[in-house]
């Protein structure tokens, strides 16, 4: 068996050839990024990506027909007659199906497993029978400087306030709406008062896990990130004049995910190997994690081994106009009233007809092709998690 030090050796060189072929480098143990370009971001996402899709390959074959059935070609869809509804997606259910296959497949970010508090829904198009888009909300970080920053949240009430809001971890439109700004449609009707209610209805009677206490169920703000900087989807999204996604700053660039799962194994074995608990029981979510990442990348030589560098654009969406004197000062919340109806007229009116009018390239957009380039893609992701993975 080998020593521990040699164990640590191979361990800090495997580790570093997966990040060289993510393109990365490493300067005196930190990680960096070798370009700050969108192309590299999505490089850098690949293993995590591959593994997620991987370890679902039977699930996603299974249900393509399922897919494909409610899938429409571009030239199909009229544009002034999309008719969105929000479909709460229930564990078992044909909806969950569609919901965690999009969710796998379509997104460039990987798929992350939802912790705490979670609501899914579906946005669906009535008239042309289809999904338009996915919201995944679930418990956000509870410790956020650029969030608790901007809102004035203190250390001794975070728990209050944080468990009034939820993270958005999937936002966003699928094809071929995403080709008629159907992304800016998604995010408005995250604001709508559906969603809201939804919110107060499911969590009423629920008490905070941590310290057991009963919270109002007051869906006050959602936050989310831009996948790769800032987001063209939220910048300058408005409804009657007022922004819906406000840009409040940059996450830190520290996650996991360029740590692929298959390391993060290796990574416990070795933590464990020098008699330390990596047990993963309750508490033991995205931040239970990166402690255990970081413990065992520092022991190995790595100076920051959770920071990979890529900032996220931060955003809020706020349900209430008053939001800073409702945290702040416990003012009473004026709740900003925004029907699925109205969100959607004015989506049209502002977005949709006039890209459809004067791009008609989502035309070209067919099912079935679409379908193609998914079963190619997963293929791909078969060499790619070889190579980058197992080095072969």
């Amino acid at each position: 068996m080998p020593s521990t030090l040699t164990r640590s050796k191979e361990l800090k060189r495997e580790i570093i050839r997966s990040l060289h072929k993510q393109g990365y480098r490493i300067r005196s143990g930190v990680i960096q990024l070798k370009e700050n370009t969108r192309d590299s971001k999505r490089k850098a996402h690949i293993i995590a990506k591959a593994e997620r899709i991987l370890a679902q390959e039977k699930f996603v074959t299974k249900h393509k027909q399922f897919i494909l059935s409610h899938l429409p070609n571009g030239k199909d869809i009229n544009v002034a007659k999309i008719k969105p509804r929000l479909i709460e997606v229930k564990a078992g259910s044909k909806w969950e199906i569609m919901f965690r296959w999009w969710s796998l497949v379509w997104w460039s970010l990987p798929n992350e497993r939802a912790y705490g508090r979670q609501m899914r829904f579906l946005v669906w198009d009535s008239y042309h029978k289809a999904p338009i888009g996915l919201i995944g909300l679930q418990s956000p970080i509870l410790s956020w400087a650029v969030r608790d920053g901007h809102l004035g949240i203190s250390a001794k009430d975070r728990d209050y306030w944080v468990n009034q809001s939820l993270s958005a971890q999937r936002l966003g439109a699928l094809p071929p709406y995403n080709q008629l700004l159907g992304g800016k449609l998604v995010a408005s009707l995250l604001t709508s008062d559906t969603i809201r209610r939804a919110f107060e209805k499911k969590y009423r009677t629920v008490r905070t896990v941590m310290q057991k206490r009963k919270i109002p169920a007051r869906l006050l703000f959602v936050t989310t990130t831009g996948g790769y900087g800032k987001s063209s989807i939220y910048a300058r999204l408005k409804y009657k004049e007022k922004m819906v996604a406000d840009f409040i700053g940059y996450s830190n660039g520290i996650g996991s995910f360029h740590i692929s799962n298959l390391m993060y194994e290796n990574l416990l074995r070795y933590l464990e190997s020098k008699n330390i608990d990596t047990a993963r029981g309750y508490g033991s979510g995205p931040s239970r994690k990166i402690k255990l990442i970081d413990q065992a990348m520092k022991m190995i030589g790595f100076e920051k081994g959770t920071r990979h560098t890529i900032k996220r654009g931060v955003y809020l969406f706020s349900l209430v106009d008053n939001l800073k004197e409702v945290i702040r000062h416990n003012k009473k919340p004026k709740w900003i009233k925004r029907s699925i109806t109205d969100l959607t007229d004015s989506w049209k009116t502002r977005w949709a007809i006039p890209r459809s009018q004067r791009d008609v390239s989502y035309k070209d957009f067919t099912a079935a092709g679409y379908i193609r380039d998914a079963e190619e893609e997963l293929e791909g992701f078969k060499n790619t998690y070889q190579a980058l993975v197992r080095n072969k």
